[in-house]
């Protein structure tokens, strides 16, 4: 009689045993606040410093979260003693010129998804920390996930057989109605950036190579992307099909599938989730399912990862290097082309 197949027992380590390093936050908003939150819930990381426009918007965050310096600038934030590293949160239409202002002043940095507007700007951001000798990560906090390290080792460890497609979705009903950054391209608005780009990173991190990518999407009056549907075609012959709206409520599920299996992740898959592993004729092998904790403060994991690097003097992460980042700025920026989209300052885009 045969083994039963089984899913993977994921290889991430307790945020909790991370090394702790002292934090500096600018731009203390809602994904501030989460982050802050999974850090004093999760980790030993300290939160020491965080900096607005508003020095009263600044001071209400750090009351908020425990107490802690606030600055009614982002200048004063990088020029704190105190702070190890930067975690860049405001606007990622500002993430370009925060993180190069933390990297100069000597600091590290955690910058938001997306990493910035475009791949060039990314390159900048990149090639300074480098020459800074800085550690520098592209807080995709998806990749660090327990749920995610399954679906890798699933895939590598050739559980799937031949990998195939993969399907993954992100659709949330935000545009005519929610804020202002997603309609306005001065803020490097639309759905691809903000809500695209979390099923291109996962396609990302299961097909190495991509040789073509192909765009279609639908825009709005002001000239950023209301939905768009992506095809990535790997060098192997793999499919990855991603789509993002920002004007309808989707499954927001995500499926990888071989030529001997599957695994279906769960609506918000890019979230602490159930991933089954489904043999092919539909009959559930097996299924991973995530700690109670992890879904409420998910985000612990990508600050250990960063307390981790920068103890052992590490300038990137093997699950998030730059590089990675750098292949899917360029893939955005090759979609925003084929839509006919340019932000303010960037050469006009020709679809």
């Amino acid at each position: 009689m045969s083994a039963p197949v089984t899913l993977p027992q994921p290889r991430t380590l307790d945020p909790q045993d991370a090394p702790p390093v002292r934090w500096g936050v600018i731009g203390p908003g809602g994904i501030a606040s989460s982050f802050v939150s999974a850090l004093r819930a999760g980790t030993q990381q300290q939160v020491v410093a965080a900096g607005s426009r508003s020095l009263d918007r600044a001071q209400a965050f750090a009351d908020e979260h425990g107490g802690f310096a606030a600055y009614g600038s982002y200048e004063e934030v990088v020029a704190d003693p105190d702070v190890d590293v930067v975690y860049v949160a405001s606007p990622h239409s500002q993430h370009h010129e925060h993180a190069l202002l933390a990297l100069r002043a000597g600091k590290h940095v955690l910058v938001e998804k997306a990493f910035t507007r475009n791949a060039a700007e990314a390159a900048e951001v990149v090639d300074t920390a480098r020459a800074q000798g800085l550690f520098c990560m592209e807080a995709m906090w998806s990749r660090f996930l327990p749920h995610y390290d399954v679906i890798r080792q699933a895939v590598e460890g050739g559980l799937l057989g031949s990998l195939q497609t993969v399907i993954a979705d992100h659709g949330q009903h935000l545009y005519p109605n929610g804020p202002e950054r997603l309609s306005s391209p001065d803020l490097a608005g639309g759905a691809l950036l903000d809500l695209g780009i979390y099923p291109i990173s996962f396609s990302a991190m299961l097909i190495r190579e991509f040789a073509k990518v192909s765009a279609a999407g639908i825009l709005t009056d002001l000239g950023v992307d209301a939905q768009a549907s992506i095809t990535l075609q790997g060098a192997s012959g793999e499919l990855a099909v991603c789509t993002s709206t920002m004007t309808a409520q989707t499954t927001n599920t995500a499926v990888v599938a071989g030529n001997s299996a599957r695994l279906e992740i769960d609506g918000w898959f890019y979230q602490p989730n159930v991933v089954r592993l489904i043999a092919v004729g539909d009959k559930e092998l097996d299924r991973y399912e995530p700690a109670a904790d992890d879904r409420e403060h998910g985000l612990r994991y990508e600050a250990a990862e960063v307390a981790r690097c920068i103890t052992a003097g590490r300038l990137e992460s093997e699950l998030m290097p730059l590089d990675e980042t750098l292949r899917i700025m360029t893939v955005m920026d090759d979609v925003r082309r084929q839509l006919g989209i340019a932000y303010p300052g960037e050469p006009a885009a020709s679809a």
